[in-house]
């Protein structure tokens, strides 16, 4: 049985429908996305950057408690703010970046036994890792983060041959639901042509994007062949996940990612 599998075990026994992601990395590489099932209230959530930033602290201790049950450490969180800067989180600074989240869309790791995790409801989650398992990241890619090239500074920041890595992209709004106007297509549109073909015409002056195909595409310029994920969407699976655009609420689930330490 691979990690991947016991991972899944371990969920499906605590009766939790979150998300493994299936790709090409070894059992160093410990990653998995959230759903809003498991929650201390009801619904699980990870709360603000800094748990007691938020209107409900214990609640948000218990979610994130579960969460890094199944990871190697408590993960890093990140103050997020739709940019394109990329933090490294290892030993020598995740007590403090625990204590004081860095204001970052990205974070990668190289040291084991470090985790970090990224929250969306809506935008777009995507971890990486190298097919080694001796770097990994995730980023938090809303169409404002991809515009800005979160995905492309994240490889960069990996710093190894971006052949070597593989993508996974978490729960977004999908394209049947993120309906968006000039100012996105623009955005997303303004450094490649060709990628008008991620929106398709839905009125005058309305459009719907695709979040997960604008990755890829980004993702296969930038030289990373193996993407897999983007199935799911957070608008139209009301029951598994939080979505901003359909609820307004401030509710979010968290895609994370580590390395395991060795065994003793």
């Amino acid at each position: 049985m691979t990690a991947r599998d016991g991972l899944r075990s371990r969920l499906a026994a605590l009766g939790l429908d979150w998300i493994v992601p299936d790709w090409d990395t070894p059992d160093e590489v410990v990653a998995l996305s959230t759903t809003r099932t498991g929650g201390s209230a009801g619904s699980f959530d990870p709360g603000p950057a800094r748990a007691d930033d938020g209107a409900r602290p214990a609640a948000v201790r218990v979610d994130r408690a579960l969460l890094a049950s199944l990871l190697p450490s408590p993960p890093v969180y990140l103050r997020q703010v739709h940019g394109a800067r990329v933090v490294e989180i290892g030993t020598r600074n995740r007590a403090e970046a625990l204590d004081s989240p860095p204001e970052a869309d990205a974070a990668v790791v190289r040291d084991a036994g470090v985790a970090i995790a990224v929250r969306a409801a809506d935008c777009m989650p995507v971890l990486f890792a190298d097919r080694r398992g001796t770097v990994v990241a995730g980023a938090h890619a809303g169409w404002r983060g991809l515009a800005a090239g979160v995905l492309e500074a994240t490889v960069q920041a990996m710093d190894v041959d971006p052949g070597d890595l593989c993508a996974w992209i978490g729960p977004a709004i999908g394209p049947r639901a993120f309906e968006v106007g000039r100012d996105v297509l623009d955005a997303c549109t303004a450094q490649v042509r060709g990628d008008e073909a991620c929106f398709e015409s839905l009125r005058e002056g309305k459009w719907l994007a695709d979040l997960a195909g604008l990755a890829r595409r980004r993702l296969a310029r930038a030289g990373v062949p193996r993407v897999t994920g983007g199935r799911w969407c957070t608008v139209e699976d009301a029951d598994r996940f939080h979505s901003w655009r359909r609820e307004k609420s401030d509710g979010r689930m968290a895609s994370a990612i580590g390395r395991a330490a060795p065994p003793l």
